[in-house]
Protein backbone atom coordinates (compact mmCIF):
# COMPACT_ATOMS: atom_id res chain seq x y z
CA UNK A 1 0.00 0.00 0.00
CA UNK A 2 2.48 2.55 -1.27
CA UNK A 3 -0.18 5.28 -1.25
CA UNK A 4 -0.57 4.99 2.53
CA UNK A 5 1.66 7.81 3.75
CA UNK A 6 2.85 8.75 7.22
CA UNK A 7 0.37 11.61 7.12
CA UNK A 8 -2.46 9.12 6.46
CA UNK A 9 -1.22 6.91 9.28
CA UNK A 10 -1.12 9.79 11.75
CA UNK A 11 -4.59 10.89 10.70
CA UNK A 12 -6.00 7.39 11.28
CA UNK A 13 -4.35 7.28 14.71
CA UNK A 14 -5.58 10.75 15.63
CA UNK A 15 -9.17 9.78 14.82
CA UNK A 16 -8.78 6.69 17.02
CA UNK A 17 -7.15 8.71 19.81
CA UNK A 18 -9.99 11.23 19.67
CA UNK A 19 -12.35 8.41 20.64
CA UNK A 20 -10.09 7.33 23.51
CA UNK A 21 -8.44 4.24 21.99
CA UNK A 22 -4.90 3.19 21.19
CA UNK A 23 -3.67 1.81 17.86
CA UNK A 24 -3.15 -1.73 19.19
CA UNK A 25 -4.34 -3.61 16.10
CA UNK A 26 -2.27 -3.42 12.92
CA UNK A 27 -3.45 -1.44 9.89
CA UNK A 28 -2.79 -3.89 7.06
CA UNK A 29 -6.11 -3.83 5.23
CA UNK A 30 -6.50 -1.83 2.02
CA UNK A 31 -9.82 -0.44 0.85
CA UNK A 32 -10.28 -3.57 -1.28
CA UNK A 33 -9.51 -5.78 1.73
CA UNK A 34 -12.13 -3.96 3.77
CA UNK A 35 -14.64 -4.56 0.97
CA UNK A 36 -13.54 -8.19 0.62
CA UNK A 37 -14.06 -9.08 4.30
CA UNK A 38 -17.72 -8.00 4.08
CA UNK A 39 -18.18 -9.49 0.61
CA UNK A 40 -16.74 -12.78 1.91
CA UNK A 41 -19.20 -12.91 4.82
CA UNK A 42 -22.15 -12.05 2.57
CA UNK A 43 -20.90 -14.87 0.28
CA UNK A 44 -23.64 -15.42 -2.28
CA UNK A 45 -22.20 -18.92 -2.74
CA UNK A 46 -23.12 -19.71 0.87
CA UNK A 47 -26.48 -18.21 1.78
CA UNK A 48 -27.58 -17.89 -1.84
CA UNK A 49 -27.17 -21.64 -2.38
CA UNK A 50 -27.82 -23.16 1.06
CA UNK A 51 -31.07 -21.19 1.55
CA UNK A 52 -32.26 -21.39 -2.06
CA UNK A 53 -35.33 -23.45 -1.18
CA UNK A 54 -36.86 -20.41 0.54
CA UNK A 55 -37.45 -19.16 -3.00
CA UNK A 56 -37.87 -22.27 -5.16
CA UNK A 57 -40.23 -23.88 -2.64
CA UNK A 58 -41.99 -20.60 -2.01
CA UNK A 59 -43.09 -18.23 -4.76
CA UNK A 60 -41.03 -20.03 -7.42
CA UNK A 61 -39.23 -18.07 -10.14
CA UNK A 62 -40.65 -14.70 -9.10
CA UNK A 63 -39.03 -15.10 -5.68
CA UNK A 64 -35.70 -14.72 -7.53
CA UNK A 65 -36.57 -12.52 -10.51
CA UNK A 66 -38.49 -9.98 -8.41
CA UNK A 67 -37.85 -10.97 -4.79
CA UNK A 68 -34.05 -11.00 -4.90
CA UNK A 69 -33.57 -7.34 -5.96
CA UNK A 70 -36.31 -6.23 -3.58
CA UNK A 71 -34.72 -8.05 -0.62
CA UNK A 72 -31.27 -6.75 -1.57
CA UNK A 73 -32.61 -3.19 -1.54
CA UNK A 74 -33.80 -3.76 2.04
CA UNK A 75 -30.25 -4.69 3.04
CA UNK A 76 -28.88 -1.79 1.02
CA UNK A 77 -30.79 0.85 3.00
CA UNK A 78 -29.20 -0.40 6.23
CA UNK A 79 -25.74 -0.38 4.63
CA UNK A 80 -26.10 3.22 3.41
CA UNK A 81 -27.26 4.51 6.80
CA UNK A 82 -24.50 2.60 8.62
CA UNK A 83 -21.91 3.87 6.15
CA UNK A 84 -22.70 7.47 7.13
CA UNK A 85 -22.09 6.70 10.81
CA UNK A 86 -19.01 4.54 10.17
CA UNK A 87 -17.24 7.42 8.42
CA UNK A 88 -17.63 9.58 11.53
CA UNK A 89 -16.72 6.83 14.01
CA UNK A 90 -14.36 4.27 12.42
CA UNK A 91 -13.63 1.91 15.32
CA UNK A 92 -13.53 -1.85 15.88
CA UNK A 93 -16.88 -3.06 17.16
CA UNK A 94 -18.34 -0.02 15.43
CA UNK A 95 -22.02 -0.71 16.13
CA UNK A 96 -21.42 -0.84 19.88
CA UNK A 97 -19.64 2.51 19.85
CA UNK A 98 -22.26 4.13 17.63
CA UNK A 99 -25.00 2.94 19.96
CA UNK A 100 -23.13 4.43 22.93
CA UNK A 101 -21.99 7.71 21.42
CA UNK A 102 -25.27 8.55 19.66
CA UNK A 103 -27.36 7.28 22.57
CA UNK A 104 -26.16 6.30 26.02
CA UNK A 105 -24.48 3.48 27.92
CA UNK A 106 -27.57 1.30 27.85
CA UNK A 107 -28.24 1.61 24.11
CA UNK A 108 -24.58 0.86 23.41
CA UNK A 109 -24.61 -2.14 25.72
CA UNK A 110 -27.85 -3.47 24.18
CA UNK A 111 -26.50 -2.98 20.65
CA UNK A 112 -23.33 -4.86 21.61
CA UNK A 113 -25.25 -7.87 22.95
CA UNK A 114 -27.59 -8.05 19.96
CA UNK A 115 -24.62 -7.86 17.57
CA UNK A 116 -22.45 -10.26 19.55
CA UNK A 117 -25.10 -12.97 19.91
CA UNK A 118 -26.01 -12.54 16.26
CA UNK A 119 -22.38 -12.90 15.14
CA UNK A 120 -21.63 -15.96 17.29
CA UNK A 121 -24.76 -17.78 16.14
CA UNK A 122 -24.30 -16.76 12.51
CA UNK A 123 -20.73 -18.14 12.60
CA UNK A 124 -22.16 -21.45 13.77
CA UNK A 125 -24.91 -21.30 11.13
CA UNK A 126 -22.49 -20.47 8.30
CA UNK A 127 -20.25 -23.41 9.18
CA UNK A 128 -23.24 -25.73 9.57
CA UNK A 129 -24.26 -24.66 6.07
CA UNK A 130 -20.74 -25.47 4.89
CA UNK A 131 -21.03 -28.89 6.54
CA UNK A 132 -24.28 -29.71 4.77
CA UNK A 133 -22.92 -28.47 1.46
CA UNK A 134 -19.85 -30.69 1.94
CA UNK A 135 -22.03 -33.67 2.83
CA UNK A 136 -24.22 -33.18 -0.26
CA UNK A 137 -21.33 -32.61 -2.66
CA UNK A 138 -18.53 -34.87 -1.40
CA UNK A 139 -19.15 -36.32 2.08
CA UNK A 140 -21.97 -38.74 1.29
CA UNK A 141 -21.40 -39.38 -2.47
CA UNK A 142 -17.63 -39.98 -2.26
CA UNK A 143 -16.82 -40.79 1.37
CA UNK A 144 -20.04 -42.47 2.44
CA UNK A 145 -20.39 -40.24 5.52
CA UNK A 146 -23.67 -40.18 7.43
CA UNK A 147 -25.16 -37.06 8.93
CA UNK A 148 -24.90 -37.58 12.68
CA UNK A 149 -24.48 -35.08 15.50
CA UNK A 150 -20.95 -36.36 16.16
CA UNK A 151 -19.93 -36.08 12.49
CA UNK A 152 -21.35 -32.56 12.35
CA UNK A 153 -19.60 -31.35 15.50
CA UNK A 154 -16.22 -32.90 14.59
CA UNK A 155 -16.44 -31.29 11.14
CA UNK A 156 -17.37 -27.94 12.69
CA UNK A 157 -14.57 -28.13 15.24
CA UNK A 158 -12.00 -28.79 12.50
CA UNK A 159 -13.03 -26.06 10.08
CA UNK A 160 -13.76 -23.46 12.78
CA UNK A 161 -10.42 -24.25 14.46
CA UNK A 162 -8.64 -23.71 11.14
CA UNK A 163 -10.45 -20.39 10.66
CA UNK A 164 -9.45 -19.29 14.17
CA UNK A 165 -5.81 -20.32 13.61
CA UNK A 166 -5.54 -18.22 10.44
CA UNK A 167 -7.04 -15.24 12.28
CA UNK A 168 -4.65 -15.82 15.19
CA UNK A 169 -1.65 -15.51 12.88
CA UNK A 170 -2.33 -11.91 11.91
CA UNK A 171 -4.58 -9.66 9.88
CA UNK A 172 -2.06 -9.73 7.01
CA UNK A 173 -2.70 -13.42 6.30
CA UNK A 174 -6.43 -13.08 6.92
CA UNK A 175 -6.65 -10.11 4.55
CA UNK A 176 -4.79 -12.01 1.81
CA UNK A 177 -7.21 -14.93 2.09
CA UNK A 178 -10.31 -12.72 2.17
CA UNK A 179 -8.94 -10.79 -0.83
CA UNK A 180 -8.60 -14.14 -2.61
CA UNK A 181 -12.11 -15.00 -1.43
CA UNK A 182 -13.47 -11.85 -3.07
CA UNK A 183 -12.02 -12.84 -6.45
CA UNK A 184 -13.02 -16.49 -5.99
CA UNK A 185 -16.66 -15.59 -5.31
CA UNK A 186 -16.78 -13.33 -8.37
CA UNK A 187 -15.25 -15.97 -10.66
CA UNK A 188 -17.20 -18.93 -9.28
CA UNK A 189 -20.54 -17.10 -9.43
CA UNK A 190 -19.96 -16.20 -13.07
CA UNK A 191 -18.77 -19.73 -13.95
CA UNK A 192 -21.79 -21.23 -12.21
CA UNK A 193 -24.06 -18.87 -14.12
CA UNK A 194 -22.43 -19.77 -17.46
CA UNK A 195 -22.62 -23.50 -16.71
CA UNK A 196 -26.29 -23.18 -15.77
CA UNK A 197 -27.10 -21.27 -18.95
CA UNK A 198 -25.18 -23.79 -21.07
CA UNK A 199 -27.01 -26.69 -19.39
CA UNK A 200 -30.48 -25.15 -19.63
CA UNK A 201 -32.95 -26.95 -21.91
CA UNK A 202 -34.76 -23.72 -22.78
CA UNK A 203 -34.61 -20.07 -21.75
CA UNK A 204 -38.03 -19.39 -20.24
CA UNK A 205 -37.32 -15.85 -19.09
CA UNK A 206 -40.97 -15.52 -18.10
CA UNK A 207 -40.51 -18.00 -15.24
CA UNK A 208 -38.40 -15.36 -13.43
CA UNK A 209 -41.53 -13.21 -13.18
CA UNK A 210 -44.10 -15.96 -12.68
CA UNK A 211 -45.67 -16.14 -9.22
CA UNK A 212 -46.42 -19.58 -7.82
CA UNK A 213 -47.48 -20.88 -4.42
CA UNK A 214 -45.45 -23.90 -3.41
CA UNK A 215 -46.14 -23.63 0.30
CA UNK A 216 -47.03 -26.84 2.12
CA UNK A 217 -46.66 -30.29 0.55
CA UNK A 218 -46.06 -29.00 -3.00
CA UNK A 219 -42.86 -27.32 -1.77
CA UNK A 220 -41.54 -30.08 0.43
CA UNK A 221 -42.94 -28.29 3.51
CA UNK A 222 -40.20 -25.67 3.45
CA UNK A 223 -42.98 -23.20 4.26
CA UNK A 224 -46.29 -24.14 5.92
CA UNK A 225 -49.40 -23.80 3.77
CA UNK A 226 -50.11 -20.09 3.35
CA UNK A 227 -51.29 -17.53 0.80
CA UNK A 228 -49.38 -16.59 -2.34
CA UNK A 229 -48.72 -13.09 -1.03
CA UNK A 230 -47.26 -14.34 2.24
CA UNK A 231 -45.10 -16.99 0.60
CA UNK A 232 -43.60 -14.33 -1.67
CA UNK A 233 -42.89 -12.07 1.30
CA UNK A 234 -41.34 -14.98 3.20
CA UNK A 235 -39.11 -15.59 0.18
CA UNK A 236 -37.58 -12.14 0.76
CA UNK A 237 -35.75 -13.75 3.67
CA UNK A 238 -33.43 -15.45 1.13
CA UNK A 239 -31.76 -12.18 -0.03
CA UNK A 240 -32.15 -10.54 3.39
CA UNK A 241 -30.46 -13.48 5.16
CA UNK A 242 -27.79 -13.70 2.46
CA UNK A 243 -26.96 -9.99 2.14
CA UNK A 244 -25.86 -9.42 5.72
CA UNK A 245 -22.48 -9.31 7.44
CA UNK A 246 -21.41 -6.02 5.88
CA UNK A 247 -20.90 -4.70 9.42
CA UNK A 248 -17.54 -6.54 9.17
CA UNK A 249 -16.20 -3.48 7.36
CA UNK A 250 -16.91 -1.46 10.50
CA UNK A 251 -15.52 -4.12 12.84
CA UNK A 252 -12.17 -4.05 11.01
CA UNK A 253 -11.97 -0.22 10.95
CA UNK A 254 -8.89 -0.10 13.17
CA UNK A 255 -7.06 -2.42 10.77
CA UNK A 256 -8.07 -0.55 7.61
CA UNK A 257 -6.04 2.27 6.08
CA UNK A 258 -7.85 5.60 5.61
CA UNK A 259 -10.72 4.03 7.52
CA UNK A 260 -13.03 7.05 7.46
CA UNK A 261 -13.00 6.84 3.64
CA UNK A 262 -12.55 3.08 3.11
CA UNK A 263 -15.08 1.60 5.56
CA UNK A 264 -18.28 3.20 4.18
CA UNK A 265 -17.21 2.36 0.64
CA UNK A 266 -16.47 -1.23 1.69
CA UNK A 267 -19.91 -1.61 3.20
CA UNK A 268 -21.90 -0.25 0.30
CA UNK A 269 -19.85 -1.82 -2.50
CA UNK A 270 -20.00 -5.27 -0.86
CA UNK A 271 -23.80 -5.11 -0.82
CA UNK A 272 -24.10 -3.82 -4.39
CA UNK A 273 -21.69 -6.32 -5.95
CA UNK A 274 -23.17 -9.25 -4.00
CA UNK A 275 -26.67 -8.21 -5.08
CA UNK A 276 -25.66 -7.98 -8.76
CA UNK A 277 -23.61 -11.17 -9.02
CA UNK A 278 -26.09 -13.08 -6.85
CA UNK A 279 -28.90 -12.03 -9.16
CA UNK A 280 -27.03 -13.17 -12.27
CA UNK A 281 -26.12 -16.49 -10.65
CA UNK A 282 -29.56 -17.30 -9.23
CA UNK A 283 -31.48 -16.23 -12.33
CA UNK A 284 -29.26 -18.50 -14.40
CA UNK A 285 -29.90 -21.36 -11.99
CA UNK A 286 -33.67 -20.87 -12.19
CA UNK A 287 -33.48 -20.92 -16.00
CA UNK A 288 -31.57 -24.22 -15.84
CA UNK A 289 -34.16 -25.98 -13.68
CA UNK A 290 -35.86 -28.58 -15.89
CA UNK A 291 -39.23 -28.35 -14.14
CA UNK A 292 -40.23 -25.76 -11.51
CA UNK A 293 -42.90 -27.98 -9.94
CA UNK A 294 -40.43 -30.83 -9.48
CA UNK A 295 -37.83 -28.41 -8.17
CA UNK A 296 -40.24 -27.16 -5.51
CA UNK A 297 -40.85 -30.74 -4.30
CA UNK A 298 -37.11 -31.18 -3.66
CA UNK A 299 -37.21 -28.69 -0.80
CA UNK A 300 -33.76 -28.01 0.66
CA UNK A 301 -32.12 -30.43 -1.80
CA UNK A 302 -33.06 -28.37 -4.87
CA UNK A 303 -29.53 -27.21 -5.72
CA UNK A 304 -28.00 -30.70 -5.78
CA UNK A 305 -31.04 -32.14 -7.56
CA UNK A 306 -30.83 -29.62 -10.42
CA UNK A 307 -27.04 -29.86 -10.72
CA UNK A 308 -27.18 -33.68 -10.81
CA UNK A 309 -29.87 -33.57 -13.47
CA UNK A 310 -28.34 -31.00 -15.80
CA UNK A 311 -24.57 -30.58 -15.32
CA UNK A 312 -21.60 -32.73 -16.39
CA UNK A 313 -20.25 -34.58 -13.28
CA UNK A 314 -16.65 -33.36 -13.67
CA UNK A 315 -17.65 -29.73 -14.18
CA UNK A 316 -20.11 -30.07 -11.32
CA UNK A 317 -17.43 -31.30 -8.89
CA UNK A 318 -15.03 -28.51 -9.89
CA UNK A 319 -17.75 -25.97 -9.12
CA UNK A 320 -18.57 -27.75 -5.86
CA UNK A 321 -14.93 -27.52 -4.75
CA UNK A 322 -14.78 -23.78 -5.50
CA UNK A 323 -18.08 -23.23 -3.66
CA UNK A 324 -16.86 -25.24 -0.65
CA UNK A 325 -13.64 -23.20 -0.41
CA UNK A 326 -15.67 -19.98 -0.70
CA UNK A 327 -17.94 -21.10 2.12
CA UNK A 328 -14.95 -21.90 4.36
CA UNK A 329 -13.52 -18.45 3.63
CA UNK A 330 -16.92 -16.98 4.52
CA UNK A 331 -16.55 -18.52 7.96
CA UNK A 332 -12.96 -17.24 8.17
CA UNK A 333 -14.13 -13.64 7.64
CA UNK A 334 -16.92 -14.14 10.18
CA UNK A 335 -14.38 -15.19 12.82
CA UNK A 336 -12.58 -11.90 12.11
CA UNK A 337 -15.81 -9.94 12.59
CA UNK A 338 -16.97 -11.65 15.80
CA UNK A 339 -13.52 -11.47 17.39
CA UNK A 340 -13.24 -7.72 16.80
CA UNK A 341 -16.68 -7.25 18.35
CA UNK A 342 -15.59 -9.23 21.42
CA UNK A 343 -12.32 -7.27 21.59
CA UNK A 344 -14.00 -3.88 21.31
CA UNK A 345 -16.70 -4.63 23.88
CA UNK A 346 -14.16 -6.15 26.28
CA UNK A 347 -11.72 -3.24 26.26
CA UNK A 348 -14.54 -1.21 27.83
CA UNK A 349 -15.28 -3.95 30.36
CA UNK A 350 -18.47 -5.18 28.72
CA UNK A 351 -17.85 -8.92 29.05
CA UNK A 352 -16.74 -11.38 31.74
CA UNK A 353 -12.94 -11.80 31.67
CA UNK A 354 -12.73 -8.54 29.72
CA UNK A 355 -9.08 -7.99 30.59
CA UNK A 356 -8.04 -11.23 28.90
CA UNK A 357 -10.45 -10.89 25.96
CA UNK A 358 -9.22 -7.39 25.12
CA UNK A 359 -5.55 -8.32 25.14
CA UNK A 360 -3.71 -7.95 21.82
CA UNK A 361 -0.81 -10.25 20.95
CA UNK A 362 2.41 -8.20 20.56
CA UNK A 363 3.63 -10.79 18.02
CA UNK A 364 0.58 -11.12 15.76
CA UNK A 365 -1.22 -7.85 16.63
CA UNK A 366 -4.50 -9.75 16.90
CA UNK A 367 -6.94 -10.22 19.82
CA UNK A 368 -6.02 -13.89 20.27
CA UNK A 369 -8.29 -14.67 23.24
CA UNK A 370 -11.26 -13.03 21.51
CA UNK A 371 -10.64 -15.05 18.31
CA UNK A 372 -10.60 -18.42 20.07
CA UNK A 373 -13.43 -17.54 22.46
CA UNK A 374 -15.79 -16.55 19.65
CA UNK A 375 -14.89 -19.67 17.65
CA UNK A 376 -15.34 -22.05 20.58
CA UNK A 377 -18.66 -20.47 21.54
CA UNK A 378 -19.96 -20.93 17.98
CA UNK A 379 -19.14 -24.66 18.03
CA UNK A 380 -20.58 -25.11 21.54
CA UNK A 381 -23.73 -23.29 20.47
CA UNK A 382 -24.29 -25.69 17.57
CA UNK A 383 -23.48 -28.73 19.70
CA UNK A 384 -25.71 -27.80 22.63
CA UNK A 385 -28.64 -26.55 20.60
CA UNK A 386 -28.59 -29.63 18.34
CA UNK A 387 -29.22 -31.89 21.34
CA UNK A 388 -32.37 -30.13 22.57
CA UNK A 389 -35.72 -29.76 20.84
CA UNK A 390 -38.95 -27.88 21.49
CA UNK A 391 -41.66 -30.15 20.17
CA UNK A 392 -40.32 -31.51 16.87
CA UNK A 393 -38.06 -28.51 16.19
CA UNK A 394 -34.40 -28.52 17.29
CA UNK A 395 -33.44 -25.50 19.40
CA UNK A 396 -30.63 -24.89 16.88
CA UNK A 397 -33.16 -24.21 14.11
CA UNK A 398 -35.17 -21.90 16.36
CA UNK A 399 -32.16 -19.87 17.50
CA UNK A 400 -30.74 -19.52 13.98
CA UNK A 401 -34.06 -18.01 12.92
CA UNK A 402 -33.39 -15.33 15.58
CA UNK A 403 -29.86 -14.67 14.35
CA UNK A 404 -30.72 -12.24 11.58
CA UNK A 405 -33.34 -10.52 13.75
CA UNK A 406 -30.64 -9.92 16.37
CA UNK A 407 -28.16 -8.66 13.77
CA UNK A 408 -30.60 -6.25 12.16
CA UNK A 409 -31.69 -4.98 15.58
CA UNK A 410 -28.02 -4.17 16.25
CA UNK A 411 -27.99 -2.27 12.94
CA UNK A 412 -31.19 -0.31 13.47
CA UNK A 413 -30.52 0.84 17.06
CA UNK A 414 -27.59 3.17 16.19
CA UNK A 415 -29.27 4.18 12.92
CA UNK A 416 -32.39 5.27 14.84
CA UNK A 417 -30.26 7.08 17.42
CA UNK A 418 -28.41 8.83 14.59
CA UNK A 419 -31.72 9.99 13.15
CA UNK A 420 -32.33 12.03 16.30
CA UNK A 421 -28.70 12.85 17.17
CA UNK A 422 -27.81 14.49 13.83
CA UNK A 423 -26.64 18.04 14.42
CA UNK A 424 -26.75 17.77 18.23
CA UNK A 425 -23.74 17.71 20.56
CA UNK A 426 -23.72 13.92 20.27
CA UNK A 427 -23.14 14.05 16.51
CA UNK A 428 -22.06 17.47 15.36
CA UNK A 429 -19.17 16.39 13.14
CA UNK A 430 -19.63 14.21 10.08
CA UNK A 431 -16.99 12.02 8.48
CA UNK A 432 -15.57 12.59 4.97
CA UNK A 433 -18.19 10.24 3.51
CA UNK A 434 -21.31 12.34 3.96
CA UNK A 435 -24.78 11.88 2.46
CA UNK A 436 -26.13 15.08 3.92
CA UNK A 437 -28.86 15.36 6.52
CA UNK A 438 -31.83 14.83 4.22
CA UNK A 439 -30.54 11.67 2.55
CA UNK A 440 -29.28 10.13 5.79
CA UNK A 441 -32.61 10.68 7.53
CA UNK A 442 -34.46 9.19 4.54
CA UNK A 443 -32.36 6.02 4.69
CA UNK A 444 -32.66 5.93 8.49
CA UNK A 445 -36.46 5.99 8.25
CA UNK A 446 -36.40 3.33 5.51
CA UNK A 447 -34.20 1.20 7.78
CA UNK A 448 -36.73 1.41 10.60
CA UNK A 449 -39.56 0.40 8.24
CA UNK A 450 -37.40 -2.44 6.89
CA UNK A 451 -36.66 -3.63 10.45
CA UNK A 452 -40.38 -3.92 11.16
CA UNK A 453 -40.82 -6.01 7.99
CA UNK A 454 -37.85 -8.26 8.84
CA UNK A 455 -39.14 -8.83 12.35
CA UNK A 456 -42.67 -9.67 11.15
CA UNK A 457 -41.34 -12.09 8.51
CA UNK A 458 -38.77 -13.59 10.87
CA UNK A 459 -41.35 -14.73 13.42
CA UNK A 460 -43.75 -16.42 10.99
CA UNK A 461 -44.17 -20.22 11.03
CA UNK A 462 -42.09 -22.34 11.02
CA UNK A 463 -39.99 -19.75 12.90
CA UNK A 464 -42.74 -18.59 15.28
CA UNK A 465 -40.65 -19.51 18.34
CA UNK A 466 -38.32 -16.68 17.34
CA UNK A 467 -40.86 -14.22 18.78
CA UNK A 468 -40.67 -15.79 22.23
CA UNK A 469 -36.87 -16.01 22.15
CA UNK A 470 -36.52 -12.35 21.11
CA UNK A 471 -38.97 -11.14 23.76
CA UNK A 472 -37.31 -13.38 26.34
CA UNK A 473 -33.90 -12.01 25.44
CA UNK A 474 -35.14 -8.43 25.87
CA UNK A 475 -36.62 -9.24 29.29
CA UNK A 476 -33.43 -10.98 30.47
CA UNK A 477 -31.18 -8.18 29.22
CA UNK A 478 -33.42 -5.61 30.94
CA UNK A 479 -33.14 -7.49 34.24
CA UNK A 480 -29.35 -7.85 33.91
CA UNK A 481 -28.92 -4.18 33.02
CA UNK A 482 -30.94 -2.73 35.89
CA UNK A 483 -29.79 -5.30 38.46
CA UNK A 484 -26.05 -5.36 37.63
CA UNK A 485 -24.67 -3.58 34.57
CA UNK A 486 -26.22 -0.16 35.14
CA UNK A 487 -23.93 0.35 38.14
CA UNK A 488 -20.87 -1.44 36.77
CA UNK A 489 -20.60 -0.80 33.01
CA UNK A 490 -19.14 2.59 32.11
CA UNK A 491 -19.25 2.28 28.32
CA UNK A 492 -16.72 3.71 25.87
CA UNK A 493 -14.73 6.83 26.81
CA UNK A 494 -16.70 9.97 26.02
CA UNK A 495 -15.93 13.62 26.72
CA UNK A 496 -13.43 14.25 29.54
CA UNK A 497 -12.74 10.53 29.88
CA UNK A 498 -10.96 10.59 26.51
CA UNK A 499 -8.42 13.12 27.78
CA UNK A 500 -7.84 11.12 30.96
CA UNK A 501 -6.89 8.07 28.88
CA UNK A 502 -3.97 9.69 27.05
CA UNK A 503 -1.38 8.01 29.26
CA UNK A 504 -3.07 4.60 28.85
CA UNK A 505 -3.14 5.08 25.07
CA UNK A 506 0.58 5.79 24.92
CA UNK A 507 1.34 2.71 27.07
CA UNK A 508 -0.88 0.42 24.98
CA UNK A 509 0.68 1.56 21.70
CA UNK A 510 4.19 1.18 23.11
CA UNK A 511 3.40 -2.41 24.19
CA UNK A 512 2.73 -3.46 20.59
CA UNK A 513 5.53 -1.35 19.07
CA UNK A 514 3.29 1.31 17.56
CA UNK A 515 4.83 4.22 19.43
Amino acid sequence: MSDYTEVDKKQDMQILHSMGYAQELERRMSQFSNFAVSFSIICILSGGINSLAQATSGAGGAAIGIGWPLGCFISFVFAVAMAQISSAYPTAGGLYHWGSILGNRFTGWLTAWFNLLGLVTVLGAINVGTYYFFMGSFGTPYFGLEDTTMTRIVFLAIITGAQALVNHMGIGLTAKLTDFSGYLIFVTAILLALVCLAAADTYEISRLFTFSNYSGETGGNVWPQTSGTWVFLLGLLLPIYTITGYDASAHTSEETVKAAHSVPRGMISSVLWAALFGYIMLCSFVLMIPDMDEAAKQGWNVFFWAMDAQVNPIIKDILYLAIFVSQWLCGLATVTSVSRMIFAFSRDGGLPASKALSKVSPTYRTPVAAIWTGSILAVLFVWGSSLVSIGDTPVYTIVVSCTVIFLFFSFVIPITLGLFAWGTSKWDKMGPWNLGEGMFKLFAILSIVAMVLIFVLGIQPPNDWALYITVGFLIVTGIIWFAFENRRFRGPPIGDEVARRQAEIAAAEKAVGEA
